[in-house]
């Protein structure tokens, strides 16, 4: 019996600490997070709606099913590294929506980090209190 040729395409995401590992499978719109459904994963609309943003501005929502696994970071900062994962494997997927997905600012990682702790600080800036006497 005959395997039905699937294609996979893959897209490693980024935001602050977050790291998703994403894999897009031609299906019907299911996506799923660490096991979970969207729904399940992310209690906040907003979140969600930023995890799909890549897959609405190209059309393609029910074209694929994503399967992705997240970790480190917040929820805010996951959903921004599912984003982007979903938003490089969509233009692996086809090179046609680099230009879509750059436009919008998908393809871009997010550079802004936590800054690290100072040595005689209290945290990255914050200075014990200066008294002259």
């Amino acid at each position: 019996m005959a395997k039905k040729e699937t294609f996979i395409y893959y897209g490693t995401g980024r935001r602050k600490n977050a790291i998703a590992r994403v894999r897009l499978v031609e299906g019907t719109g299911k996506i799923t997070i660490n096991g979970k459904d969207i729904d399940e994963f992310f209690g906040l609309e907003t979140l969600k709606v930023i995890a799909k943003q890549p897959l609405t501005v190209t059309n393609t929502l029910s074209k694929y099913d994503i399967i992705a696994s997240v970790k480190g970071g917040g929820f805010t900062g996951q959903a921004g590294a599912i984003r982007h994962g979903i938003a490089r494997a969509l233009n692996e997927a086809n090179t046609e929506y680099r230009a879509i997905l750059k436009q919008n600012g998908f393809l871009t990682r997010d550079p802004r980090m936590k800054e690290r702790k100072k040595y005689g600080l209290k945290k990255a800036r914050k200075a014990p209190q200066f008294s002259k006497r």
